[in-house]
């Protein structure tokens, strides 16, 4: 099992900046983690995940705004995320799971999952 647990949510402007943080805490190494989202009314969305491989997959909406990055020696994951834009307002999930198979994760099936950090946009 892997505890995780994020911060660093807040309310920004449009346009503004914020980065998220995800410490995962297990019993060995984490190679999968990511972000997830998800707004009132509306189903929860992959934001930016590592593959199995080790590539980045990130939504279209967040492309060329969000960075996913990571700290495996300090089991840290992050999200930079610039120009946000309203439409960004929601609450940010970190998930991870064991192992080097990422499938899960991707998919959106991992077991283990933070309580959120809100993020809100103002226009």
């Amino acid at each position: 099992q892997v505890h995780v647990e994020e911060s660093g949510g807040g309310s920004v402007e449009a346009g503004g900046s914020l980065r998220l943080s995800c410490h995962t805490v297990a019993r060995f190494r984490i190679y999968c983690a990511g972000w997830f989202r998800q707004a009132p009314g509306k189903s929860r969305e992959r934001v930016a995940v590592i593959d199995s491989d080790g590539s980045f997959k990130y939504a279209d909406s967040v492309k060329d705004r969000f960075t996913l990055t990571n700290d495996y020696m300090k089991s840290m994951w992050y999200l930079e995320m610039n120009d946000l834009k309203p439409e960004d307002t929601a609450m940010y999930y970190c998930s991870a799971d064991l192992g080097r198979n990422c499938a899960d994760l991707v998919a959106g099936r991992s077991e283990s999952w933070g309580r959120g950090t809100q993020v809100t946009v103002s226009s």
